[in-house]
């Protein structure tokens, strides 16, 4: 640190500039004064070279030495703490427009009603850096702000993990608000069984699916893409209640069903997170939850053919969506991903978004 601060054309000085001069004027040594202070050489010193604030003490007992009010040296600390904070402030502020360039501000006017604030790039910081509940943009480049990411992530851009932490902070923004009952797993688990019952609705079902977990203290929150965000869901403990976070650029039915029931394997097992060392546990979860897994395996050896007629009848056996079937079948390499085209009366894509569910 300095003992005095240039910012802006300005420049203000920290008491120990001040005090130094007096130091020079009255001929004595620096250990002298200190002692005739009532402070040890090394604290006056630190104070003298802008490395420590002026104390209350220190200021009384230079007012009673020099014949100067207590006021004097309290406002020569408060002009450089002011002065300081306003160039800290324009130094963050700098870092955070190369943050900001990474992040689609038209997300927060399409989908959270921001104002345009055309060309007025920091008033659109502000906004959004009010919006997350974050004290700086730059927060956002780290990678374990609101939970731990995937290890098979570990080669995400500094523009992913950005992105992806803007998401997750609006998810537990709106579970800190929401008014949900404690986590009760016993409950949840009876969720569970109500959202496999969902899964051949490509109606409005995410209210009901909604409403479902949260009276097991488990806020779901789907937001809408946000450009390089590269996740797809998360689960996080917030305050007792639990959130599961699901991106709906996965708005296939198989691809959101399989994600969601993904982040419930983790909440399930535990491993709360976007990262964990369960990922394969979750994955095989949603696997055997969606499908059953002896079933599949009857339906894969004793299949003639995977048309789509024989699709439909087994996804009705098992009274799931054949959707969610065919996008098993793709997964496993059963079905060619250049002949999706001849499947397409199985697969739909659904509108995951409603007004309550942007907050």
């Amino acid at each position: 640190m300095s003992n005095y601060i240039e910012y802006d054309n300005r420049v203000v000085f920290h008491p120990g500039y001040y005090i130094k001069e007096f130091i020079d004027e009255s001929g004595l040594t620096q250990a002298d004064f200190a002692r005739r202070l009532g402070t040890t050489p090394k604290n006056l010193s630190i104070l003298v070279r802008g490395e420590q604030s002026l104390s209350v003490d220190i200021a009384n007992k230079l007012s009673r030495m020099l014949g100067t009010s207590i006021s004097v040296w309290l406002n020569m600390q408060q002009a450089y703490d002011e002065m300081t904070a306003e160039f800290l402030r324009a130094q963050d502020l700098e870092k955070e427009r190369d943050i900001f360039k990474l992040i689609d501000y038209n997300y927060f006017r399409e989908y959270f009603g921001f104002p345009s604030l055309l060309r007025k790039v920091d008033e659109q910081i502000d906004k959004v850096r009010e919006y997350l509940s974050v004290a700086s943009l730059t927060v956002l480049e780290e990678k374990d702000l609101s939970v731990d990411f995937r290890s098979s992530k570990e080669d995400m851009s500094k523009t992913n993990i950005v992105n992806a932490n803007v998401m997750l902070q609006i998810a537990i923004n709106q579970t800190l608000k929401a008014e949900i009952p404690l986590f009760d797993k016993n409950k949840f688990v009876d969720c569970i069984d109500f959202a496999l019952n969902l899964t051949k609705n490509n109606g409005a079902f995410l209210p009901e699916l909604k409403t479902s977990f949260k009276n097991a203290g488990v806020n779901l929150v789907v937001l809408p893409n946000l450009k390089n965000s590269g996740i797809n869901g998360a689960t996080k403990k917030v305050n007792g209640r639990v959130l599961i976070f699901v991106n709906d650029r996965r708005h296939y039915e198989d691809t959101f069903w399989f994600t969601l029931f993904h982040e419930i394997g983790h909440v399930i097992s535990g491993s709360l997170g976007v990262t964990t060392d369960k990922e394969s546990y979750a994955d095989e979860y949603a696997r055997n939850m969606l499908i059953p897994e002896e079933r599949y395996i009857d339906f894969i050896l004793h299949c003639s053919s995977f048309s789509e007629k024989n699709i439909r009848k087994f996804a009705d056996s098992i009274d799931r969506d054949p959707g969610i079937v065919l996008g098993r079948l793709l997964i496993d390499r059963k079905i060619a991903y250049t002949d999706i085209n001849k499947y397409k009366n199985l697969r739909h894509t659904f509108n995951l978004l409603s007004n309550d569910i942007i907050q």
